[in-house]
């Protein structure tokens, strides 16, 4: 007693051992308040204040409003758990009851009561124990065998056990059935959750349908059931977003969450195939429908506007696909039951958040370089560099859509050709201007306008064929039609120039490498526009037509003076042959090969193929100057003279061959002219003379018989018969000719040589027939025929 009043307790009625009151078996419902007491007093009241003589009764509890116990069809009240009742709340509920949704108010309700007698009961329990210690340890008792068997023998074996019957499932409440949920036990709570909605089935008679309003048959039961699936779907749908954020602290719950989650798909895929289709619940399409939520929120968070524009967002999605794709194949997918084909599941959630984003970005005005950017990465990089490392047989339902609408894609495309469009034909004259301009200049400056016009044009005709084939031949006619429009105005304008006076003012060196400037922007321009025809479609011919016509006209105007600048310094040498003194001096055709020579070093700074045309061009043309001479019959042979001539004009033709070799030119064709006309002038028989002649026009059939005629003159063949003889083959030729084409511009060569129209002779009887003339017979022998009367003048030179 000291002690106790020393620790305050000395007044405390501390009740014997034995004589606390128990728990009746009968009655497991003892400390439940609000029970009647049969004696009140008789046994005076626990230390946590509960009364030792409540009874109850099952009218009682079956009224008692806050449990609102609901008793499961086909089931009887037993026994809980391990044989003990079980308790909520420090109440005691009969086993095989299932708490419902009101229990949850309850709790909120009876926490403060709840709290302040946990106190008051364990300031008891601590008083209790300190009494036990000052009693000491409670002593060993001998067991039942120790006082049965004597000291010293063996204890008989125990009886065997008899066979306990199999304990029944006791049904969790609401609230442990949300605390699964919420512990991520998901495949165990959407079983009683199943449980739970079986029993509402039965109870509202088997009928599947929608959850029933509060109130009527089974309501409350129907909205835990509802309540209970709402938070079971978040926490499967929050499960989806965490695991794609990929391994690592916080990063989500691991896989044996993901197959917690596949078991639930598939525990209600067969739940739904029971309720039927009017109230399956369908969590595997909802499931799909988060993975594309999850998905589009991973994408957004990846490309939420970089500063490198379009083109940074989408390496910024490529990048996160690869990424997340990477996690779904190597950790989630393997997770997932095989039946749920989970990873063409998220391939088509991120498949289709993707097209949504693209969508988006097509639909805003962007400019022709993010439209080129969304294309290209629509086109090429989604397919090679993301579903290229996707095996498409673990699609279920085959190949993926398109990312983009064809009139989506059409409409972008549609788009960039009118900017290109727009964009080019500015540029191209801008840079025509900017080089025209220094045409007049007295500095030798070089042009790069070639070069401008093709990097201009060739960032768009190389950049849309890697899009898609179509596209490319699309943006080609329309690169191809630009560059047509811009030859055009470039031929105008060379011709312009060379027709304006300033030209000629120039320094000749610096017209003359001026003119070769315009001359060499014709070969990158031509091989562009061939190639850009052969990309385009077939409507791109006459484009093409167009732009080689353009550039044939700059060429052969440009060729043109500079082959007239050329032959006005050769003019004087050409004008020495053909004479007595040509035939035993070489000045003249010396000059010319030395004036060649000097100046197909300018030349030579040409480009390759108009250089092969100008070479071939001065090759004819000095051939002609050369030839035309004679034809005019400046040189009369005679029987001693005409081998000196053909000897002379085979070194000439030698020489001249030399020269033009040596400078390239590939005009083989006219190295044989010269020799042909050397034989006709040397042979003296007439058979001989046909066939030459025969040779002569079939391998030039632009000769006609007035040459013919002409050089039969300058060889001196005055018989009537023999020129007859030869005239007539070269007319049975041309009548052969006749029906032929005539032959190209650049292999014309007889066609460039007039012949003076021969003397009309009078016979010497008709002489004889006007003495009164008095002329001498040999003078009135060859008259020159009568040129026709020159044609009126015209109205406007008549007013002039």
């Amino acid at each position: 007693m000291p002690i106790l009043k020393s620790l305050g307790v000395a007044d405390a009625k501390v009740p014997r051992a034995g004589t606390l009151p128990r728990r009746s078996a009968r009655n497991p419902f003892e400390d439940v308040p609000g029970l009647e007491e049969e004696e009140p007093g008789r046994l005076g009241t626990l230390p946590n204040g509960a009364s030792c003589g409540r009874r109850a009764t099952l009218e009682k509890l079956v009224g008692l409003a806050p449990f609102r116990l609901a008793w499961p069809p086909g089931r009887r009240a037993g026994g809980g758990s391990h044989g003990q009742p079980r308790s909520f709340l420090g109440r005691v509920l009969p086993p095989g009851i299932r708490r419902s949704s009101a229990d949850f108010g309850l709790l909120a309700r009876l926490q403060g009561a709840r709290g302040q007698g946990d106190e008051e009961a364990g300031e008891a329990a601590r008083r209790l124990t300190f009494l036990r210690l000052g009693r000491g340890p409670k002593p060993r008792r001998a067991s039942l065998a120790e006082r049965v068997v004597p000291a010293g023998e063996a204890a008989p074996e125990p009886p065997p056990k008899a066979r306990e019957p199999p304990k029944l499932k006791e049904p969790l409440s609401v609230l442990e059935i949300l605390s699964l949920i919420q512990q991520r036990e998901l495949a165990r709570a959407d079983e009683h959750i199943l449980e739970l909605e079986a029993e509402e089935l039965a109870s509202s008679g088997g009928a599947p349908g929608p959850p029933q309003a509060e109130g009527a048959g089974g309501g409350r039961r129907a909205r835990d059931v509802a309540l209970l699936y709402e938070a079971l779907q978040r926490e499967l749908w929050a499960l989806v977003r965490e695991t794609l954020a990929g391994p690592g602290p916080g990063a989500g719950a691991g896989a044996g969450a993901v197959a917690q989650l596949g078991q639930v798909l598939l525990q209600e895929e067969a739940a739904d195939g029971r309720r039927g289709p009017g109230a399956a619940r369908r969590l595997r399409a909802r499931w799909a429908e988060a993975v594309a939520r999850a998905a589009r929120e991973r994408l957004e968070a990846a490309a939420p506007g970089a500063p490198g524009g379009l083109a940074a967002q989408l390496e910024a999605l490529r990048a996160r696909l690869l990424e997340d794709m990477g996690v779904v194949r190597g950790r989630l997918a393997p997770a997932y039951p095989a039946g749920l084909g989970a990873f063409g599941v998220y391939l088509r959630g991120y498949h289709r958040a993707l097209a949504e984003w693209l969508g988006a970005a097509a639909r805003r005005r962007l400019p022709l370089a993010d439209r080129y950017a969304l294309l290209h990465w629509h086109h090429q990089v989604y397919p090679r560099e993301v579903l290229g490392l996707v095996d498409m047989v673990a699609l279920e339902n085959g190949e993926l859509g398109p990312l983009l609408s064809p009139g989506t894609v059409r409409g972008l495309e549609d788009e960039c050709v009118t900017d290109v469009k727009a964009q080019t034909r500015a540029a191209l004259l801008r840079a025509l201007q900017e080089d025209e301009e220094h045409w007049g200049s007295p500095e030798d400056l070089p042009s790069t306008l070639a070069q401008d016009v093709c990097e201009l044009l060739e960032e768009h005709t190389e950049r849309a064929p890697r899009i898609s084939q179509e596209f490319g031949e699309r943006m080609a006619h329309c690169c191809l039609g630009g560059l047509a429009e811009f030859l055009q105005s470039f031929q105008q304008r060379v011709e312009r120039f060379h027709e304006s006076p300033g030209a000629r003012e120039l320094p000749p060196d610096t017209y003359i490498s001026r003119t070769i400037g315009l001359v060499n922007c014709g070969p990158p321009l031509r091989a562009l526009a061939e190639r850009l025809a052969r990309v385009g479609p077939p409507e791109s011919e006459p484009a093409r037509e167009a732009a080689a016509s353009a550039l044939d006209r700059v060429t052969r105007l440009c060729h043109r003076v500079l082959a007239d600048l050329l032959f006005q310094e050769l003019q004087p040498y050409f004008c020495k042959l053909m004479r007595r003194k040509w035939l035993s001096s070489t000045e003249a055709l010396d000059g010319i090969v030395a004036t060649l020579g000097a100046q197909a070093l300018a030349l030579r700074r040409m480009q390759d193929e108009p250089y092969q045309e100008l070479v071939a061009e001065l090759h004819r043309r000095a051939l002609v100057e050369y030839v035309r001479p004679l034809f005019r019959g400046r040189l009369r042979c005679g029987s001693r003279t005409r081998s000196r001539v053909a000897g002379r004009l085979r070194e000439d033709a030698a020489q001249l061959q030399r020269l033009f070799r040596r400078l390239e030119s590939q005009a083989s064709w006219l190295d044989a002219v010269v020799p042909h006309l050397a034989e006709v002038l040397q042979l003296e028989d007439t058979p001989s003379i046909q066939v030459e002649v025969g040779v002569l026009v079939r391998d030039y059939p632009d000769i006609r018989r007035k040459h013919v005629a002409a050089l039969l003159d300058v060889r001196g063949l005055r018989s009537t018969a023999a020129r007859q003889e030869i005239l007539a083959v070269a007319r049975d030729l041309e009548l052969c000719e006749g029906e032929a084409l005539a032959p190209p511009r650049d292999r014309a060569f007889f066609a460039d040589i007039p012949v003076p129209r021969p003397p009309f002779c009078l016979g010497l009887p008709l002489l004889g027939r006007f003495p009164f003339l008095g002329l001498p017979r040999p003078r009135l022998a060859c008259l020159p025929r009568l040129r026709p009367p020159p044609p009126p003048p015209s109205r406007a030179r008549a007013q002039r």
